[in-house]
């Protein structure tokens, strides 16, 4: 059994197997079949996407290479950010539209649609923050960062009858799933080049542009630095003994058992798990196993 080396130092092939794509998904497709398309695509067994879009939705759609499928978890909690056409029913000024929107920042209560894919009962959902970016004659354009799960349908549903007039969703496109952003998207087209450049032309560095260590989508966890010694127990499925563990961020609650990542030394991930022990003690478990990635 052997460790991987350290992220920037990966073959493509070593990317492709456990690598993440910040891609911005087309118009037309469902999340499920892009992911299909670039499993197939990449020549690999697997492929997942870290959060669903509906078909006409466009947007930040991370994808999850190989064995990066295993911390498709982090994703679930992860902050949304999107960009939304407010279609009012009748004209309306911006200052209204800016003060419902006020409104509705912070907890919010939610049901789901009738189409959607999960329980449809009343159940609550944070909006950070919700601003009028501008209006248009019965159009409004929206910034949205709110908690995951939240239903921009929903929420433009709502925001009209708050202002009398009715309003639908329009538009919407996602320009952040965290950590990742509209900053760095990158088109299937991108990616289906960067495979042929390396393929046929023997040339790797369009797809590290592309294709980025799965290590990438684990920043915003607190993470825990284990032994080489200790990471191969990992692998044959050990949790993380107290001997083992080298460095952990400070102010971890073993009784919050708060999700961490492990990293070897050379900063490649080993594993996702939840802190149940003193990271500083000599003996005892530190972090029980959620997801093996080695």
């Amino acid at each position: 059994m052997s460790l991987r080396g350290p992220p920037e130092e990966r073959s493509p092939t070593a990317l492709l197997e456990f690598g993440v794509v910040n891609l911005d998904k087309p118009p037309g497709p469902s999340a499920h079949q892009i992911a299909a398309w670039v499993r197939d695509l990449a020549g690999l067994d697997r492929a997942a996407h870290a959060g669903t879009l509906d078909p006409k939705v466009t947007g930040c759609l991370p994808m999850l290479l190989g064995d990066a499928t295993r911390i498709a978890q982090v994703f679930d909690d992860s902050i949304k950010e999107y960009v939304a056409v407010l279609e009012l029913h009748d004209r309306v000024r911006q200052a209204d539209v800016e003060q419902v929107a006020a409104a509705f920042e912070g907890e919010i209560y939610q049901k789901p649609p009738k189409k959607s894919a999960v329980v449809r009962q009343l159940r609550t959902r944070e909006i950070f923050d919700l601003d009028v970016l501008e209006t248009d004659d019965r159009q409004a354009l929206l910034r949205v960062r709110c908690e995951s799960g939240t239903y921009i349908r929903k929420l433009c549903h709502d925001m009209g009858l708050a202002l009398g007039t009715g309003a639908h969703m329009g538009d919407l496109r996602r320009v952040g799933t965290d950590p990742f952003d509209d900053s760095d998207l990158v088109t299937l087209h991108d990616f289906t080049d960067a495979l042929s450049w390396w393929r046929e032309d023997d040339d790797p560095e369009p797809l590290r542009e592309v294709v980025q260590p799965a290590e990438r989508a684990l920043v915003d966890l607190p993470s825990v630095t284990i032994a080489e010694s200790a990471a191969e127990s990992v692998a044959e499925g050990a949790p993380v003994y107290a001997p083992g563990v080298i460095d952990a961020k400070d102010g971890l609650d073993p009784a919050a058992a708060p999700l961490v990542a492990c990293y070897t030394p050379n900063g490649a991930a080993v594993c996702l798990g939840r802190i149940v022990g003193d990271p500083a003690a000599e003996e005892g478990t530190v972090v029980d196993l959620e997801r093996v990635l080695v």
